[in-house]
C-alpha cells in the first residue's frame, strides 16, 4: 500500500510502473493519478504536466542512484577498485527496479530535444563521479598517464549504459550482474597502465 508515502513520492512511483507498462506517450495523467490512488487535479498540484513528471522522476531517482553509488565507491582504497564498485551499483540499482531500467534505457531516449536537455543536466553529476575515478586513476598510476578523461569517460558510461539497454531489450531475461566481472576487466584492460 502507498498510502504512507507523501503523494508527491506515490505519484513519481506511480509514474515509473505506468510509463514502463505503456510508454511515454501511451500514459496519460490519468493512467498516472490513478495508478497513484490520487485525483487527476492532484497531479497538477506537484507537476506541470506529463513531461515535467518525467524529468522529476528522472532527477529524483538518479539523485538517490549517484547518492548510493558515491557512498559505495568512497568506501573503496583505489580507483579499479571504485571502477567496479560503480559498475556493481549501476547495474544492480538497475536490475532490482525493472520498471525504472525500462523507463531510464528505453523512454526518456525517446522524448524531445528540450526534455533530452533536461535529461542530461540530471546525468552530469554521474558523468563527474566517472572523471573522478579517471583522474583518480591516473594520479596514483594504476592508469595511464595520457588518457583523454572525456573520452575515457564516454567509453565507460556508453559500456555499462549499453550492456543495461541490452539486458532491457532481451526482457530482462539473464542475470545481469553475473557481466560485471567481465565488463570490469574489458574496460580496464583497456586504460590500465600495461605490466611490464
Amino acid at each position: 500500500m502507498k498510502t504512507n508515502k507523501p503523494k508527491y513520492h506515490q505519484i513519481i512511483d506511480a509514474a515509473v510502473e505506468v510509463i514502463a507498462k505503456n510508454g511515454f506517450h501511451g500514459s496519460q495523467v490519468s493512467k498516472i493519478a490513478k495508478a497513484a490512488g490520487v485525483a487527476d487535479g492532484t497531479i497538477y498540484l506537484y507537476f506541470k504536466n506529463k513531461e515535467d513528471i518525467l524529468v522529476t522522476m528522472f532527477k529524483e531517482k538518479m539523485g538517490q542512484f549517484i547518492e548510493k553509488i558515491v557512498d559505495n565507491i568512497s568506501q573503496k582504497q583505489c580507483a579499479d577498485e571504485k571502477l567496479y564498485k560503480l559498475i556493481e551499483m549501476h547495474f544492480l540499482q538497475l536490475s532490482e527496479n525493472h520498471h525504472l531500467a525500462i523507463v531510464t534505457q528505453l523512454e526518456l531516449r525517446q522524448s524531445n530535444y528540450d526534455l533530452r536537455l533536461e535529461i542530461n543536466k540530471v546525468l552530469k553529476p554521474y558523468l563527474l563521479v566517472i572523471d573522478d575515478i579517471i583522474k583518480e586513476g591516473i594520479e596514483t598510476g594504476i592508469f595511464q598517464e595520457n588518457l583523454k578523461i572525456p573520452m575515457v569517460r564516454q567509453m565507460i558510461f556508453g559500456t555499462i549504459d549499453e550492456m543495461v539497454t541490452n539486458w532491457v531489450m532481451k526482457e530482462c531475461k539473464y542475470d545481469l550482474l553475473e557481466d560485471i566481472p567481465v565488463v570490469h576487466e574489458l574496460l580496464l584492460g583497456g586504460i590500465s597502465k600495461e605490466k611490464k
